[in-house]
């Protein structure tokens, strides 16, 4: 009986199926439904003059990643939302319809509607299904870096050579590329930047270069001049806040640590080299100068709160209407009321600009949305902050290899939720707040097998 013979084995190296390297941080060939909220996130950082008002090369890219998701999902045929996620982000749209169909002239109140649904529905919504996995956040946080890193290096320089907006008789102030006409902006997009590099420096991914976690750690205690640059009390009091909250999420251990470093860091920059000291220290007790020798913005800021105030009382359940805030206001705000704020410096000439909102979110949603407004869009916000918070716990417990994601939505969710206390939308920057919300919202809603891929 002849023997049978048995092929030798394979070698080993070729018996196992030959892994696939992947890049750490993806590839663009499958991540190009992400260029349109790159693209978002960097347009702002134009010179404002080439972006004007609304409708300005970010808002644009925005409504393209809106088209890019719709024709994905057309394409794809996959379900968009899940009924939690939908509910969620959905439901500041029962406010914003039921303000514009009661409005005094629902025409007039239209174009309100659609900057509404834009930044707080549809932009969030398609950065929750453009972004696959934390892949996909990280590159848009990283967008946010980028662009804080631009207009800060702009404002500081701007304070260097005294080239910035107008304060207290100096051009001195830090615009970056916004200008004295969006005076908040620059310190808006550091803000968000700073919060982006804290959480890579608090909790770096693990298959990041070894690089990261330093330059991330650098990075954000060097956004703190330019942020503070900015004389931008509002801005100051949210990242504060925003820090204090993401640390307090990281362990105790950690958050002494980092609490002092950043202390060293402001007696260096502050104490030390006396950037902007005096200024930095009258402006920051102006907040408080209400009833004596009151700063005039501080003043107009409460006239305003109380006109909002004085709006909503009148209409207590449906607002005076989207867009109604500025034909209500002369109606209900005090005579101690100014007319408009002076802006000047950074290349512009000096111009009255209109205060045409409260520069408190919260008011100017009651005074235009009501009681049915407030509720629609704070429950949404609401249940995206818990639901970021409650999954950041899950994810420190468990190991899991997102916590840096989940440590930035959770800080841009607590800064933009704390500086809607001292502003609105309005200006280039607007957009961002649609990103932020989205990058908040993939975090807390999204499906668990699309967070963990990291």
């Amino acid at each position: 009986m002849a023997a049978v013979l048995t092929p030798p084995a394979p070698p080993s190296t070729a018996a196992r199926p030959r892994a696939v390297s992947r890049p750490p941080w993806g590839g663009w060939r499958s991540r190009w439904p992400l260029l349109p909220l790159v693209a978002t996130v960097l347009l702002p950082a134009l010179p404002h003059g080439a972006s004007g008002g609304g409708g300005g090369p970010a808002d644009v890219a925005s409504g393209v990643a809106v088209l890019v998701c719709v024709g994905r999902l057309l394409y794809l045929r996959r379900r968009p939302l899940s009924a939690t996620a939908a509910l969620v982000l959905g439901l500041p749209v029962v406010g914003f319809a039921v303000a514009t169909v009661t409005a005094a002239d629902p025409a007039a109140a239209l174009p309100g509607l659609v900057r509404y649904l834009q930044v707080f529905v549809l932009v969030p919504i398609a950065v929750c299904l453009l972004l696959r996995d934390a892949h996909g956040f990280r590159i848009v946080a990283g967008s946010l870096v980028v662009l804080a890193v631009v207009q800060g290096v702009t404002g500081v320089h701007q304070y260097v050579t005294g080239t910035g907006a107008s304060y207290m008789g100096e051009d001195i102030r830090a615009v970056g590329t916004f200008g004295p006409s969006d005076i908040m902006g620059m310190a808006t997009v550091v803000a968000y930047g700073l919060l982006a590099a804290a959480a890579w420096a608090l909790r770096t991914p693990r298959n990041a270069p070894a690089w990261l976690r330093p330059c991330a750690a650098v990075l954000a205690v060097a956004l703190i001049v330019p942020l503070t640059l900015s004389f931008s009390r509002g801005v100051w009091i949210a990242t504060a806040a925003a820090v204090l909250v993401v640390l307090a999420l990281t362990g105790r251990r950690q958050a002494l640590t980092s609490l002092a470093v950043l202390g060293a860091a402001g007696v260096v920059l502050v104490g030390g080299f006396g950037i902007g000291s005096e200024m930095i220290a009258d402006r920051a007790a102006s907040v408080t100068r209400v009833t004596s020798t009151p700063d005039r913005s501080v003043s107009d800021r409460y006239a305003m709160w109380s006109a909002a105030g004085a709006m909503w009382r009148e209409r207590p359940a449906a607002g005076v209407g989207l867009k109604g805030f500025p034909d209500h206001r002369d109606g209900h705000a005090s005579i101690g009321l100014s007319s408009g704020s002076d802006t000047a410096g950074a290349g512009q000439e000096f111009r009255r600009q209109a205060l045409l909102s409260p520069h408190n979110m919260y008011l100017l949603v009651l005074s235009e949305q009501g009681l049915i407004g407030l509720t629609a869009l704070l429950g949404s916000w609401a249940a995206i902050l818990a639901g970021a918070v409650r999954r950041l716990c899950l994810a420190r417990s468990r190991g899991h290899a997102a916590v840096d994601c989940g440590l930035a939505a959770v800080a841009l969710m607590a800064w933009q939720s704390v500086n809607f206390l001292y502003a609105d939308i309005g200006g280039p920057t607007t957009v961002l707040s649609g990103v932020v919300l989205g990058l908040a919202a993939w975090w807390a809603l999204s499906g668990p097998d699309r967070v963990s891929a990291a």
